[in-house]
């Protein structure tokens, strides 16, 4: 009983806090942000060795607890990593700012000038597992759109999120902004995610970051609206148009460059005009480069490949192994996504533009792409800078969360003494 009370306790001042915070961001200058994520980037890589330091202790922990290769990978920072932390930083100060934008204006005949003017959502609530650059995207992100942000991160990333934090609070100290804008919870207390989750008075959304048993915990217990996507089920089609070399390289990419994240493919689906033109080649690729194909039918036959399970369609895998299907044109690609898919990123592999036409017309994921790779379904490929997460939800926001859905709107309405009749 003690730690939910302390758990609420804490909830409550680093609600208050965000909430006198986000009074102020809602008209603080697009000038005043955009110098405080500059002066974060700044922190981060002057403060680097210290936040490689602290991600030292997390793997560490990591590794005690058996995290998966794939975890670990979400996990772990080195230079490259903190780079593009701090590059995203950038690219976010130096993105338009979305607060005050006229989204639409008009004018009435009883005289009314109405206008429709973007406007910070209030405070934002970010529950995130092992990535610890969550910290940093977030904060920016949420700093941006003129919101306030209570951050809790996993307990694998709890030293890397408090260095990266501390450089956070750095840049709006610098800026002049309150520092209750960017807070991190300073606990490990899963007490707090409960409290978050139903603090309906100082939250104003929640946002998701992690597997399917965060998302799916939070999405059955929370009274506070949320952003979020339960899995990225992600799909490839290989349609009998495809060009062999384009599929080769994009179903490659799609599955082994990051295994571990959401856009990673979990499902490639082969046309069977393609099979009989180009047999399994795509399969064989996979498997050369190390990936467990979970198949049937013809495709058993490629040497290295196993029987799939019912449920390994429609899976989740984040790891080296997928699944992989013939189907019987695009009409079969779309039935099968329909039935297993997640609604967050399909792409198709095709030179035939009706196909391609079809597909988009028909499927409704969050992200829908084209001899691209199912890797580039990310903000910062979007040219968002960042990402607070990818909604496959279909009220207010869809794919990449960036500054710009992380606003609502307002209405602003003139008249010149004007009454109704």
């Amino acid at each position: 009983m003690k730690d939910a009370i302390d758990a609420k306790g804490l909830i409550e001042t680093l609600g208050a806090q965000a909430r006198a915070a986000a009074a102020e961001l809602a008209f603080a200058p697009a000038q005043a942000k955009r110098e405080a994520l500059l002066a974060a980037a700044e922190a981060v890589r002057a403060g680097r060795e210290a936040i490689l330091a602290a991600n030292g202790a997390d793997l560490a922990y990591g590794a005690e607890k058996g995290l998966t290769p794939a975890m670990m990978d979400r996990l772990m920072l080195d230079e490259a990593r903190i780079e593009g932390i701090v590059k995203g930083l950038i690219a976010v100060a130096e993105q338009h700012d979305p607060v005050g934008e006229v989204i639409a204006e008009w004018d009435r005949p009883t005289g009314l000038h109405i206008r429709r003017v973007r406007t910070p959502i209030g405070v934002i609530g970010v529950i995130y597992e092992s990535r610890p650059n969550v910290t940093a995207d977030a904060g920016a992100l949420c700093l941006k759109s003129g919101n306030a942000v209570i951050l809790r991160g996993g307990s694998e990333s709890f030293h890397s999120s408090r260095a990266i934090h501390a450089s956070m609070v750095e840049g709006l100290r610098a800026a002049g902004l309150p520092e209750a804008a960017i807070q991190l919870v300073p606990t490990r207390d899963r007490a707090m995610v409960t409290e978050m989750l139903h603090a309906i008075q100082y939250i104003d959304v929640i946002v998701p970051r992690g597997g399917k048993g965060l998302v799916g915990l939070v999405q059955r217990e929370a009274r506070v609206p949320v952003f979020a996507h339960l899995e990225g089920i992600c799909h490839i089609y290989a349609d009998a148009a495809a060009d062999l070399e384009k599929a080769r390289r994009v179903v490659l990419n799609a599955k082994t460059r990051r295994t571990g994240i959401c856009g990673a493919m979990e499902c490639l689906l082969i046309d069977r005009a393609f099979y009989e033109a180009h047999g399994p080649v795509l399969v064989e690729d996979l498997v050369k480069a190390g990936v467990e194909v979970r198949t049937e039918g013809d495709l058993l036959k490629v040497p290295g490949t196993v029987q799939a399970a019912p449920d390994d369609f429609g899976r989740e895998f984040l790891d080296m192994i997928c699944a992989a299907k013939i189907v019987d044109g695009v009409d079969g690609a779309i039935a099968h996504i329909r039935r297993y898919g997640s609604s967050h990123t399909e792409s198709i592999l095709t030179e035939d533009d009706a196909t391609a036409a079809r597909f988009f017309q028909r499927l409704d994921s969050a992200i829908l792409m084209r001899n691209a790779s199912t890797q580039f379904a990310d903000g910062g490929e979007f040219g968002m800078g960042a990402e607070i997460g990818i909604a496959t939800g279909k009220l207010h926001a869809r794919g990449p969360v960036g500054a710009e859905q992380l606003t609502t709107f307002k209405y602003l309405v003139e008249g010149d003494g004007t009454i109704r009749a």
